[in-house]
């Protein structure tokens, strides 16, 4: 029964979910509404806040397969729960003849297996779980998202479209044809409307959300319990404030959900053309698409309201929305294993994988291209949230939680304050029992006591710092969408740059070319638009071999293709629509060079002319495109020269991988040494090859051919050399990130050897540091998976400092002397394709390489995602800094992401810069790291707050008195707020510093902190309360007390006598409470600026103008009212007239409070135990990965002394990766030697073991 009440979905998915099946219960139910009555609604908010609970309190557990209600639990370090009510999907009997060609017509082989080989049997398997003798099937909606449940595998299984499951044979025999009326009807009821709803939910809706946040019934309960105790005029402020926190939280997630509303909103609804299986053309609406449905893509361009294959024609694409890149990107159609001459006809539809042939959902087609009049058709995959948009914006509507320390330990702390008010309250029952006080009064009083302990106002006060933050970053132009994650950047230890566009220059620059004659490498040439060259192959490459077209009459396309093309000065003219229509063999694309280029109009001697063809004509027609894809490297072209016989092809990508396809023969024998010289210095090179094809190749044939039966056998013709320039910046602020301790890592899609190059040239990687290349190896022909280490060249050539020896590396990694350090450092590079075989093989290396791994090159978008996980997992917090193109991923996975886009795909960023410049990295992390320590203060000083008022309350209640009302009033309202939020006002500091705050409030020296005024504090307030009882003078307070032994006591006694009746009832009015009020009011003053540090993380607070000047005339307000009375403001806050020599007395203990509190928070703090927390973080030592481990053996000091406090002395461990720096440090083995290999074991291959051979 177990196996049947839990099963996984998802799985090996990022939502993996556990899932569990319920009936609903009616005993169960009515037992709870008994609780609900009883506790006065309690227990329902519970059930509300908890779904586990509610699930488990009012449903039995049951099979899946029967279940009402779902119970799902996520997999991750989160472990949240949720819950989904069963719901049942009626189908309309599909138009078929019998059940199984239903079911085989439908699924076609993809999605949920749901009604597969539907035998009578399985229609009987249905209808036994329906509650209809109707066709009904059982599903539930969780995040957008609908479940389905599958027989097959009897579990429930998302509702696929034709993405998965689906080979390209089929997408043409299958699918093409279109949908009938009736399997239109009949999937549309299975899949829904297409359409990406995000629904803005009413205010009334949001308000009661809001308002049920446990923070906010706290504050109800507060505002209730003071109002029974006549506490009006706070409670009326808690209200007034709670009212203003929720209405500008509802207005600003009000406003999110419109923004992305109007943005999903945007063409949604349009008029389509489908194609149906009669040939006939239907005009239906875009909520009406079907997987399957064959669409027409009209002439001028549309949004596309689904994904959909391209079957037909060609079409030329913004994908600004997803890639965060405007440039115009060319999609062909699939191509069609049954007619191609070397296709795979069992080759699986992925719209990753063909992308060059996919129109992803909200994408703008710009044009499209068609021949013969045929339509340009597409078959959809996917409709709604299936969609790239949809999963986009599902992404955005449910983010993952944000797992930070500091929240933890915030609720952490939260527990140990609800602790103290237990045992608070227990003390008051039990004094107020033992004194024989009134049950009403006792309850009151006892609660009010939580109601001190835990502040209402802590959220309110913890927000504050983050919005001053935000308006902060606004000013400088980063825009964020994800508030809470300011506070985390300010931990972020290493950042990962994009190098194109983010630490380069967007553009490329035409250096030169390199051409190959005779298998040997000519001398470069600057110059390409010359006589000499225009009929060259290698300039026809040039011309052809890009995926430029013309929109609005200007040339746009790939900013590489477009310099390219360009540095030739020729002309491209696209045919018009008449043209493709009426002809079948019209070129879509001629090229040609300017008239001035061409010679003077005499026949070449080595050409076939033709007698009709005036010889000054050269133009090459385009035939076919293979575009470029990021897996292959390449891009190639089918073109002909007008008048020539035969085709050429041509082709143009990475060097290696062009090379890899060319006759060996027409490589030149120092082609790696010419590579490699450009490359280290930081050249991007791309490779031209060209072959003439053969004369029985039709333009037909060509139409349909794979591109691997022409990218092969070609020969090289030489080299493209382009210019990458970094920007003006890039060193500067790299610069700036390692002086405070921050590692830098590029990811880039970039050639390894460049990559290499431009790391160095930024400072990335220093002049004398080693570069260890690590070359992985897949397991091919029964060998085990292996990886090649080689040492690149870590001098530049013609440098005068001597190469360093190997063997020298691995001897220390941290040492005192700078000169030693320079010695030992050393990083290692990766391509893509090692990195994700390092993954699957190699998974022990992982964290080492992840310790020491700078430049990553060639990486795939979901490659860039996985590094940043990689160095998650061994406890970085990682910023990823890239321009939107291809980075969403990885930016939405970071700590901090931030992008230099504000294209739309910086939707997934939590941070927006408007500036293109990595200025803004620093910029963020000082934010962070100053919004960070503010709530530090804050939380520190709201502890405090509610310490000292919660011993001022204790002491009082003793001798069973209390803080009267406008005493209570004048301490939470003009002191705490005022402090509050003016003490969050403090800016970031001007530049960054090698420290690190700490990342949790359970640190050494936050909890030292904490404690040592929490002492210092409760010691004074004693000190007055005991001390005042040993004057002479004192006795027993009572209305006609004449303590200050002076004729003002007249006026005393007169203006109280009518309110004596109510002082003996609540004795608020004694020597005791005046005492305690005084030296407690300057107390919240005292630690406000004790814990109002600047440096290093924020400005000083002497320059946060409205913080000093609020501080100062509470200083003077109370100092006045303290040692010159005024008896209109003694009368209000029920102050009794004390001698002017015990007013001295409380001014001389306030200062040497002061003075104590001062002394033990900045000099022995600051001095003495910050000194010894980041003793080794100097600049010189900015690169080590080791250098926060004192820090850390703090914070586990920290947390032992918490644990221990809590009964749990459970060890805390540090970092991984600072724990790995260490074993590092004695490994004799590591780095790796140079032209040594590591190969996985074969034995135990999945557990990620390896084993070191030295290759001799």
């Amino acid at each position: 029964m177990d196996k049947e009440e839990r099963k996984t979905i998802n799985q090996g998915q990022e939502e993996e979910m556990e899932i569990y099946g319920y009936n609903l219960s009616r005993w169960k139910l009515a037992v709870v509404s008994l609780g609900v009555i009883c506790t006065g609604g309690f227990l329902l908010l519970l059930l509300y806040w908890m779904p586990e609970w509610r699930v488990k309190a009012t449903c039995v557990r049951a099979a899946i397969k029967d279940c009402e209600v779902v119970l799902l639990r996520t997999t991750d370090e989160f472990q949240m729960w949720f819950c989904a009510k069963i719901r049942f999907l009626p189908l309309e009997t599909p138009p078929f003849s019998s059940p199984k060609s239903t079911v085989n017509k439908f699924s076609n082989g993809h999605a949920v297996h749901l009604t597969e080989n539907l035998t009578e049997e399985n229609r009987q398997e249905i209808n036994k779980y329906s509650q209809t003798p109707s066709q009904q099937i059982r599903y539930f909606t969780h995040h957008s998202v609908k479940y389905i449940w599958n027989d097959t595998i009897h579990n429930f299984d998302f509702l696929k479209g034709l993405d998965e499951g689906v080979s390209c044979t089929s997408i043409y025999e299958k699918h093409s044809a279109g949908l009938t009326k009736g399997m239109h009807a009949y999937r549309k009821s299975l899949y829904g409307v297409n359409e990406i709803t995000v629904k803005v939910p009413s205010v009334f809706k949001l308000l009661i959300k809001e308002v049920l946040n446990p923070f906010y019934i706290f504050q109800l309960f507060s505002v209730i319990l003071w109002s029974t105790d006549e506490y009006y005029y706070y409670a009326l402020a808690i209200v007034v404030m709670s009212v203003v926190s929720v209405v500008s939280s509802l207005y600003s997630i009000r406003k999110q959900y419109v923004m992305l509303h109007d943005m999903v909103a945007t063409h949604s609804t349009v008029r389509v053309s489908v194609c149906r299986v009669n040939e006939e053309i239907e005009e239906i609406f875009s909520t009406d698409l079907v997987p399957g449905d064959v669409m027409v893509i009209p002439l001028n361009g549309t949004v596309m309201p689904c994904d959909a294959v391209l079957i037909n024609g060609t079409c030329i694409v913004n994908e600004s929305m997803l890639t965060g890149e405007s440039v115009p990107v060319t999609k062909t159609n699939l191509p069609n294993p049954a007619v191609d001459v070397k296709g795979s006809g069992d080759e699986l539809y992925s719209p990753e994988t063909h992308k060059r042939h996919t129109l992803f959902c909200g994408t703008t087609v710009i044009q499209t291209r068609f021949y013969t009049g045929e339509l340009v058709k597409a078959i959809v995959v996917r409709t709604g949230f299936s969609t790239s948009k949809g999963q986009l914006v599902r992404s955005i509507l449910y983010p993952k939680p944000t797992d930070f320390k500091l929240y933890r330990d915030a609720y952490l702390f939260l527990l140990c304050l609800v602790a103290v008010a237990g045992i608070g309250f227990i003390y008051t029952i039990i004094n107020s029992v033992l004194n024989e006080v009134e049950v009403g009064v006792i309850i009151i009083e006892s609660l009010d006591i939580i109601t001190i302990t835990v502040p209402p106002a802590l959220p309110a006060a913890m927000t504050a710092g983050i919005v001053y933050a935000q308006r902060r970053l606004k000013k400088i132009g980063i825009f964020c969408i994800s508030p809470q994650r300011i506070n985390i950047c300010g931990q972020l230890n290493l950042v990962c740059f994009d190098k194109t566009g983010t630490l380069t220059e967007d553009g490329l620059d035409l250096w030169g070319i390199q051409r190959v004659e005779n298998t040997r490498f000519l001398l470069p040439e600057e110059n390409v638009c010359n006589e000499m060259l225009v009929k060259s192959q290698f300039v026809a490459c040039m011309a052809t071999c890009h995926s430029l077209t013309r929109i609005e009459g200007v040339l746009s396309g790939d900013p590489l293709d477009l310099k390219m093309f360009e540095a030739i000065g020729w002309i491209l003219e696209e045919a018009t629509e008449e043209e493709t229509a009426l002809h079948n063999r019209i070129m879509p694309t001629v090229v040609r060079p300017p008239k001035q280029l061409l010679p003077e109009p005499t026949p070449s001697g080595d050409q076939e002319m033709e007698l009709f063809e005036l010889p000054a004509v050269y133009e090459i027609g385009i035939v076919r495109q293979f575009p470029f894809s990021s897996a292959l490297q390449r891009m190639s072209v089918v073109a002909r020269v007008l008048g020539d016989k035969r085709m050429d092809a041509y082709m143009k990508g990475a060097p290696e991988v062009v090379a890899s396809l060319c006759k060996a023969e027409t490589v030149p024998v120092d082609f790696e040494k010419v590579l490699e010289e450009y490359t280290k210095q930081g050249f991007r090179v791309i490779a031209l090859a060209h072959r003439k094809l053969e004369s029985k190749l039709t333009w037909h044939k060509v139409q349909n051919i794979n591109r691997d039966a022409i990218e092969n056998n070609m020969d090289f013709m030489g080299l493209i050399i382009m210019q990458n320039k970094l920007k003006q910046e890039t060193p500067a602020v790299l610069e700036d990130l390692h002086k405070a301790n921050i590692r830098t890592v590029m990811v880039t899609g970039d050639n390894m050897l460049t990559a290499v190059s431009v790391a160095r040239d930024c400072g990335m990687i220093l002049p004398q540091d080693k570069v260890i290349i690590a070359e992985a190896l897949p397991p091919k022909d029964g060998k085990v998976a292996k990886i090649n280490w080689h040492y690149a060249d870590s001098l530049p050539q013609g440098s005068s400092v001597p190469a360093i020896d190997s063997e020298v590396i691995p001897i220390k990694l941290v040492d005192d002397s700078l000169e030693d350090l320079q010695l030992t450092r050393y990083h290692f590079a990766m391509n893509g394709k090692s990195f994700s075989v390092i993954l699957e093989h190699f998974q022990d290396l992982v964290p080492k390489l992840m310790l020491h791994g700078t430049v990553f090159a060639r990486m795939a978008p979901d490659q860039k995602t996985q590094l940043v996980e990689a160095l998650q997992n061994v406890d970085y917090f990682v910023g990823m800094c890239g321009d939107g193109a291809n980075d969403c991923g990885a930016l939405k996975r970071a700590h901090g992401g931030i992008s230099l886009s504000e294209l739309e795909a910086s939707v997934a960023s939590p941070f927006t810069s408007k500036t293109p410049s990595i200025s803004c990295v620093p910029n963020l992390i000082r934010e962070g790291r100053a919004a960070l320590m503010t709530s530090f203060c804050v939380f520190k000083f709201m502890a405090l707050y509610s310490i000292i008022q919660y011993f001022s309350v204790t002491l009082l209640y003793s001798i069973l008195s209390n803080l009267g009302d406008f005493q209570f009033l004048f301490i939470d309202l003009a002191i705490i707020l005022v402090v509050v939020f003016t003490m969050s006002l403090n800016p970031a500091w001007k530049e960054l510093v090698a420290q690190r705050p700490p990342s949790g409030l359970i640190s050494g020296a936050l909890l030292f902190s904490v404690l040592s005024q929490i002492i210092i504090c409760i010691g004074f307030q004693s000190l007055g309360f005991f001390w005042v009882k040993q004057q002479p003078w004192y006795k027993v307070w009572h209305p006609h007390s004449d303590a200050c032994n002076t004729t003002r006591s007249l006026y005393w006694n007169s203006s109280h006598l009518d309110n004596e009746t109510e002082l003996d009832t609540r004795n608020i009015q004694n020597y005791e409470n005046t005492t305690v009020f005084f030296i407690s009011s300057f107390q919240y003053l005292i630690v406000a600026v004790a814990f109002s540090k600047g440096k290093p993380f924020r400005q000083p607070c002497y320059k946060n103008y409205f913080f000093v000047i609020s501080v100062i005339m509470l200083y003077v307000f109370i100092l006045f009212i303290m040692l010159h009375p005024v008896a209109s403001v003694d009368q209000v806050l029920q102050i009794v007239c004390v001698p002017y020599q015990w007013r001295i007395t409380m001014l001389i203990i306030v200062i040497v409070n002061a003075l104590v509190s001062i002394m033990v928070e900045s000099f022995f703090l600051d001095m003495v135990l910050w000194k010894v927390v980041f003793s080794r973080d100097r600049p010189g030592d900015s690169r080590l990965t080791t250098t926060q481990a004192p820090q850390e053996s703090v914070d586990r000091w920290g947390k032992c002394c918490l644990s221990w406090a809590m009964g749990c002395r459970k060890k805390i461990p540090k970092a991984k990766y600072m724990c790995l720096a260490q074993e590092l440090l004695v490994d004799p083995e590591w780095p790796p030697k140079p032209q040594t290999t590591t190969e996985a074991k074969t034995l135990v291959k999945e557990n990620g073991s390896c084993q070191i051979i030295t290759i001799t």
